[in-house]
């Protein structure tokens, strides 16, 4: 009997599961992803069991001790073995529950294992766009991303304005990308295939459109597309602070030349201020403002001159830290990467003070909300 309801049980998880193929989390294309699927179902399926086991007993304890078939109420009133299980067993359900969560979240911090170095790209959000830099290859993106198969990326994750959260499901979870912070986020496709990204953090009225996509290509094929962006237009600083502006329409470009050549904007976060001067952009609030008055001021050309490196970021100088500034023509190396190692390792540390700084914060808050406080 309690093989057929383990096999009813699997089965039911398999028919609930089986239209998962259109869902991107359950159709994993990479290390990470599939990790994260994994647990998912793990959950799904422990819950199930949890749920049916619950039902059963509800249902079994509503027939067996109905007012119908008893004659006087219960005169048990402790039993220390029922006590036992109704404490010990949601201690080995959490436990069950939290060790390969743990597990999988700290496995998501490492690189995935492969033989082949891995690729840096900057991934870049603003003005409700996507800007993806390969520094070693000297080509820029706009909201489209091509990576070799079987490959480690490792996204440098940057804002420019509003705090993103850059999500390509079936690569793996998300991460946050935030103003004056580089953050590390490694990926990897195992197949290849165009898969879907975006900005899950709401951020504004053109959240929906903040969207990218994702080709999966053998190595050859990537070498082949690096070379023919190669030949596209060259990024100027003009194109590039017009692409920053919401009014500029999302599209999918490539340039020759990456935006490394003349800003750092981790390291100078007060940049797309600059830009929006230049084209005389100004925020207005869609919900007071005519949709055909919201960019009438914006100019097609630069009215301001280009704006030199600079570091307005206070945690910079603090920390010794240097802008990652690349220009078009100077080798990726490894004197470069060196620096941006130490300012990974640098943005480590700030965040963790800054999340230290937090707690302690809410332990003040909480002992003086309690009378605690001194």
């Amino acid at each position: 009997m309690s093989k057929f309801k383990s096999l009813l049980l699997m089965f039911g998880t398999l028919i609930l599961l089986s239209g998962c193929s259109n869902v991107e989390v359950f159709n994993a294309k990479g290390p990470v992803a599939s990790s994260q699927k994994f647990l998912i179902i793990y959950s799904i399926i422990f819950m199930l069991v949890i749920v049916a086991v619950v039902l059963t007993m509800f249902a079994i304890f509503i027939f067996k001790y109905s007012y119908n078939k008893n004659s006087e109420t219960g005169k048990m009133h402790h039993n220390s073995l029922i006590e036992t299980i109704w404490f010990v067993v949601p201690i080995i359900i959490v436990i069950a529950l939290s060790i390969p969560t743990v597990k999988t979240l700290y496995d998501y911090e490492k690189p995935p294992e492969s033989k082949e170095d891995p690729m840096v790209v900057y991934a870049v959000s603003a003005g409700y766009k996507w800007f993806f830099a390969y520094p070693e290859q000297k080509v820029e993106t706009v909201n489209t991303l091509t990576i070799p198969k079987n490959r480690p990326v490792v996204f440098k994750l940057q804002a420019m304005d509003t705090m993103t959260s850059f999500w390509i499901p079936q690569l793996g979870g998300q991460k946050y990308a935030m103003t004056g912070m580089t953050m590390n986020w490694t990926l990897q496709a195992d197949e290849t295939g165009t898969f879907r990204g975006r900005n899950s953090n709401f951020n504004g009225e053109g959240f929906s459109r903040q969207t990218f996509k994702v080709h999966s290509v053998d190595q050859s094929e990537f070498d082949s597309w690096v070379k023919d962006a190669k030949s596209k237009q060259t990024l100027s600083q003009d194109e590039f602070d017009k692409q920053l502006l919401p009014s500029t329409p999302n599209k999918e470009l490539t340039f020759n030349g990456t935006h490394m050549a003349f800003v750092d904007p981790a390291a100078d976060p007060e940049y797309i201020f600059y830009a929006y001067k230049r084209y005389n952009y100004v925020q207005k609030d869609p919900n007071f403002v005519a949709e055909e008055d919201l960019y009438k001021d914006v100019t097609d050309k630069p009215q301001k001159p280009a704006r030199k490196v600079q570091i307005t970021n206070a945690n910079y100088k603090r920390h010794g830290m240097k802008p990652m500034i690349l220009g078009n023509n100077d080798p990726y190396d490894n004197e470069f990467k060196k620096e941006e190692d130490h300012n990974a390792k640098e943005m480590e540390k700030i965040s963790k003070s800054a999340k230290d700084e937090n707690a302690s914060k809410f332990g003040s808050k909480a002992d003086n909300d309690h009378g605690g406080g001194h």
